[in-house]
C-alpha cells in the first residue's frame, strides 16, 4: 500500500474516539497493524484497553464510519488481538499527557 493511502487511513482512524478514555485509538496504541489489498478490503487489526471491552461492537461500527469514505476501501474487516497485550507503553506521548499519565 502506498505511503499516502497508509497515513490518509491512519488519520481517518484518529477520528476514532474511545469511549471509556475520550481518546482517539491510534494515540492509544490500540491499532496494530492496516492493510489494504488489492480487492479494497482493509483489514484493521487491533486491540482493546481491556478483554471483554463491552464497547467493542461500537469502536468496531466507528472503525468503518471513519473508513467508508476513503474510494480505495470497499469492504473493512476489523480483527481485535489480544497478543502483544496492550499496554500503557503503547499509546503516544499525545496520549499520555491527555490522561495524566506519567512519560
Amino acid at each position: 500500500m502506498e505511503e499516502a493511502l497508509q497515513e490518509n487511513i491512519i488519520g481517518a482512524l484518529e477520528n476514532v474516539i474511545d469511549p471509556e478514555l475520550g481518546i482517539d485509538i491510534v494515540n492509544l496504541g490500540l491499532i496494530y497493524h492496516v492493510d489494504l489489498d488489492d480487492n479494497g478490503v482493509c483489514k484493521v487489526t487491533m486491540t482493546l484497553t481491556a478483554m471483554g471491552c463491552p464497547l467493542s461492537a461500537h469502536i468496531e461500527a466507528d472503525i468503518k464510519r471513519a473508513l467508508a469514505d476513503i474510494p480505495e476501501i470497499k469492504e473493512v474487516d476489523v480483527e481485535i488481538v489480544w497478543s502483544p497485550p496492550w499496554g500503557k507503553d503503547k499509546m503516544s506521548r499525545y496520549a499520555k499527557i491527555a490522561l495524566g499519565i506519567p512519560d
